[in-house]
């Protein structure tokens, strides 16, 4: 797209602010956001609603894959204990908290993760997950993630596509909406 898609606007907040805003809203705090570089953690901030509660990760790696920043994420808190976590890139702007408590009822005890998906295809990097069971399965294999993911118990939750929508090209925005 040639800019900053966690900066793009949709009526009037952020695609950043919006997802931050529906993990909030879902319970889903503290948030923890990997950015490229420090200077963009005033600049995201900046779109955000006060009193968030917010943890900033530098990347290791700038500008890494999903599935590398993924993996960097779960080694570096492989210790902390959290049995879940959810997983929620900035570029799917119509997400809402209702998507994330629906992943978190659902999510059965012997599924190692849940993910939506729209009728035609699943959204991994929409993923709740548990983190160790998941860094065993991913670390070091390169493959997508939704072959990884399906690769594993699971469970899918079937949602409005419209939701699942993500913003990867400047069409993607001005499609109409249902």
């Amino acid at each position: 797209m040639g800019l900053d898609k966690a900066m793009i606007e949709i009526d009037g907040e952020t695609m950043f602010s919006r997802v931050v805003n529906s993990l909030s809203k879902a319970g889903l705090e503290p948030i923890r956001v990997a950015v490229a570089r420090p200077e963009d953690v005033d600049k995201y901030g900046s779109t955000m609603g006060d009193g968030l509660d917010v943890e900033w990760v530098l990347d290791g790696r700038t500008h890494a894959g999903p599935i590398d920043a993924l993996e960097e994420s779960l080694l570096n808190h492989a210790s902390d204990g959290i049995e879940k976590i959810q997983i929620a890139p900035v570029d799917y702007p119509w997400i809402t908290e209702g998507l994330f408590e629906s992943l978190e009822n659902s999510l059965r005890s012997e599924d190692a993760l849940i993910m939506p998906h729209d009728g035609e295809r699943s959204h991994p990097l929409l993923a709740l997950i548990r983190p160790k069971l998941i860094l065993e399965k991913i670390q070091g294999d390169r493959r997508p993630l939704h072959v990884q993911f399906s690769e594993i118990k699971h469970s899918l939750l079937f949602e409005d596509p419209e939701i699942l929508r993500n913003v990867n090209y400047k069409e993607d925005l001005e499609r109409n909406r249902s």
